[in-house]
């Protein structure tokens, strides 16, 4: 398992390819794309896949049809969250969070690093209002995705709005944008024809960051072209809750139809990757990759998008 590198735990407390089909966005669900029901092959075998995470090994799953967001919810959004119905998260209840170190102002006093991931550092005053810390703010971010939330604070969002987290296989579905066995939304190629495709770390890390995508933090939501699907930004920029309690064998023995993972455990999915992912230690930037973070961990590099089930 990936651990520390790619997002820290808080220690708190023979198939066709898809046969899903994009109805697209209407305005009984503004900014959400509709998924029919429909057969796909989940995970990967490949020569980048990590089989400890439990990636492979590859399985056609059937899934009931869904709407999905077409971009991770945004401060924006959140904001508008917060205001409506008072909620606070647990980054504000606990009053920190982590936060890449490389992103920290120079005169911030003293912070306390992860022994394991030394780049991370334990922010006090660190949120989603105040990204960085308490010198920070997301004023000039509103179209960036909603940061250091929890998958409690996620579906809490949620629940506001009349949705729910997704599963890993509806994630997963919706990431590969109707292609069968590529790693990326857009197919094989990391960078094709030297495009990039999504905000991960460029250069060497966690040195120097070239910032050839354009970005060193997050990017807007919808920076890069979106997929097959329709729905941008599914790798890269933000690793995205799944309603999934984490295992790295579970899937092998899970229903192959609506899975829904494990009924219990201690660490939840997140899928998709962020900005700071890079070959040199983490390639999770794959739509079969997952990484576990305890359902009370905030970071400066989780954030969600909301399903719902169609009728």
């Amino acid at each position: 398992m990936s651990g520390a590198c790619c997002a820290p735990s808080g220690d708190r407390a023979g198939v066709t390819a898809v046969e899903t089909l994009v109805a697209g966005v209407t305005d009984d669900h503004g900014g959400m794309v509709l998924l029919a029901d429909g057969e796909f092959l989940m995970g990967s075998d490949d020569e980048l896949a990590y089989p400890a995470d439990g990636e492979g090994p590859v399985r056609a799953i059937r899934l009931s049809p869904f709407w999905i967001d077409a971009c991770a919810v945004t401060n924006a959004q959140f904001g508008r969250f917060a205001e409506d119905t008072g909620y606070v998260t647990e980054a504000e209840r606990y009053g920190w969070s982590f936060v890449f170190a490389g992103l920290l102002p120079d005169d911030l006093a003293p912070t306390r690093a992860v022994a394991r991931a030394p780049w991370w550092r334990q922010v006090e005053g660190a949120d989603w209002r105040h990204p960085e810390g308490p010198q920070s703010e997301v004023e000039e971010r509103l179209d960036h995705p909603a940061l250091h939330v929890s998958w409690n604070d996620a579906v809490a969002y949620a629940a506001a709005a009349g949705k729910r987290l997704p599963t890993e296989a509806e994630w997963e579905c919706a990431a590969r944008g109707g292609l069968e066995s590529r790693p990326y939304p857009w197919g094989d190629e990391l960078e094709p024809g030297g495009q990039h495709r999504m905000n991960v770390w460029q250069g060497s890390f966690p040195q120097q960051n070239t910032r050839a995508d354009g970005y060193l933090g997050t990017c807007p939501v919808d920076a890069f072209a979106a997929n097959g699907h329709g729905l941008h930004n599914m790798t890269g920029n933000t690793w995205e809750w799944c309603s999934d309690w984490f295992s790295a064998d579970f899937h092998t023995r899970d229903r192959r139809t609506n899975p829904a993972g494990p009924q219990a455990g201690t660490h939840k999915t997140t899928r998709g990757g962020s900005y700071l992912c890079h070959a040199s230690y983490c390639r999770r930037y794959r739509v079969s990759a997952r990484n576990a973070v305890t359902p009370d961990s905030s970071t400066g590099n989780i954030g969600f998008r909301c399903v719902s089930s169609a009728a």
